[in-house]
């Protein structure tokens, strides 16, 4: 399998996690479609690096994955706290920093 069909997937699920970010109300969406976008990223780290035979784009590859895990741990701890102060999730709702 090429480089092209690689780069193609990452370019799908970057778009699927594009529209899942823009079309969301839910936060917990939101988080998903970043999420999608940043395996997307991954994707091409990997594929690139493979294709060059070179082991930097996986090295990066894993410090993105950590940095991820964090956001992703760190996102939903901010969801949880604005459900138990507005009960409620929904993006358009959350007008918290508004002064």
């Amino acid at each position: 399998m090429g480089l092209q069909a690689y780069l193609t997937l990452a370019a799908v699920i970057f778009c699927i996690g594009l529209f899942g970010v823009v079309t969301r109300r839910n936060t917990i969406g939101i988080l998903l479609g970043i999420e999608l976008m940043l395996n997307a990223v991954n994707i091409n780290l990997v594929a690139f690096a493979r294709f060059h035979a070179d082991v930097t784009g996986m090295i990066f590859t894993v410090f993105t994955i950590c940095i991820t895990v964090s956001e992703a741990a760190l996102g939903l701890a901010i969801v949880i706290l604005l459900f138990r102060i507005r009960r409620t999730v929904m993006a358009d709702h959350l007008d918290l920093l508004k002064g």
